[in-house]
């Protein structure tokens, strides 16, 4: 982990507390797991099978994930897939997911949670995690019909007189 740019993450656990960290975004998900560097100073790898979620935070102490809203109250605005992801416990949450399968990671999604002024700005859904992952709706901006003016070689006329 020795890039300067790291992000502070708290990692969502099943059963367990939560990890309060820094990730590297170039290396945070490995084969083995998310690894996450402790405000202690310790470097620890998190099994994908133990994590709920990974949000990456403005605060640490800018409360947890479980107590902000999970749903959006309207259609989102953002641009993305609409998504619902239901978790092996039975609890959900929405999120909007990039319309592009070059940003998708093979160990999960990243998402944006539906409170965009909460303390998460993203957060990671690892596949072992979930249940299921439904696509609610593509929100993006509206296509405007173009008024193409037709080519007058390929139009026959119908009115005509044969020449």
């Amino acid at each position: 982990m020795s890039s300067s740019t790291n992000k502070k993450v708290v990692i969502y656990r099943f059963d367990r507390e939560s990890i309060p960290g820094f990730v590297s975004p170039q290396t945070w998900l490995a084969a083995s797991g998310v690894e996450v560097l402790t405000p202690a100073g310790a470097v620890a790898t998190v099994p994908y099978g133990e994590i709920k979620a990974v949000c990456f935070v403005k605060d640490f102490d800018g409360g947890a994930w479980t107590g902000e809203r999970r749903l959006f109250a309207s259609r989102p605005k953002t641009e993305g897939l609409w998504v619902r992801a239901l978790f092996r416990d039975n609890d959900f949450v929405e999120g909007i997911l990039p319309n592009e399968l070059l940003q998708v990671e093979a160990q999960g999604y990243l998402v944006a949670p539906p409170d965009a002024s909460s303390n998460n700005q993203r957060v990671f859904l690892p596949r072992t995690a979930l249940k299921e992952m439904k696509v609610i709706g593509v929100v993006g901006t509206p296509r405007r019909p173009g008024k193409a003016k037709p080519d007058v070689r390929i139009q026959i006329g119908l009115f005509e007189e044969p020449g």
